[in-house]
């Protein structure tokens, strides 16, 4: 079943604005280097520094989603979103989290995969023929 153009467009959207909420969020939440985030960091075994870094890359990849053009930036950016969320939720399950600390990863990553997967062909950098 082929979806249409403009559903298409409508699910792009909606999970790349959602997916801009969640990174742009997180990385204030990381960058003001929050006491609930400094504790997962550390359970989880990392440094504090990695907060400032993976905030930085969160909102410099952000902007290139959300920017027009760009197209090999920007699959570098969904790729960056799509290894960060991958691994927090491999980490989550490494250190013995329950499932619901899982969660908010696991959603950022589905709507990282919708948002590059829905993307119209001017964002692409091979644009898909019909």
């Amino acid at each position: 079943m082929k979806i249409s153009a403009k559903v298409n467009k409508i699910i792009y959207w909606i999970s790349t604005l959602w997916l801009a909420l969640g990174m742009v969020s997180t990385a204030i939440v990381q960058l003001l280097k929050h006491e609930n985030e400094v504790a997962y960091i550390t359970r989880l075994g990392y440094p504090i520094y990695i907060l400032t870094l993976i905030g930085v890359w969160k909102l410099l990849g952000t902007v290139a989603v959300l920017t027009p053009k760009f197209q090999l930036l920007k699959e570098w950016a969904y790729a960056g979103f799509f290894f960060a969320m991958s691994g927090a939720i491999i980490s989550h399950l490494a250190s013995g989290d329950p499932v619901k600390e899982i969660f908010p990863p696991l959603l950022l990553l589905v709507l990282t995969v919708a948002s590059w997967y829905f993307r119209p062909a001017d964002r692409r950098l091979i644009p898909v023929r019909n």
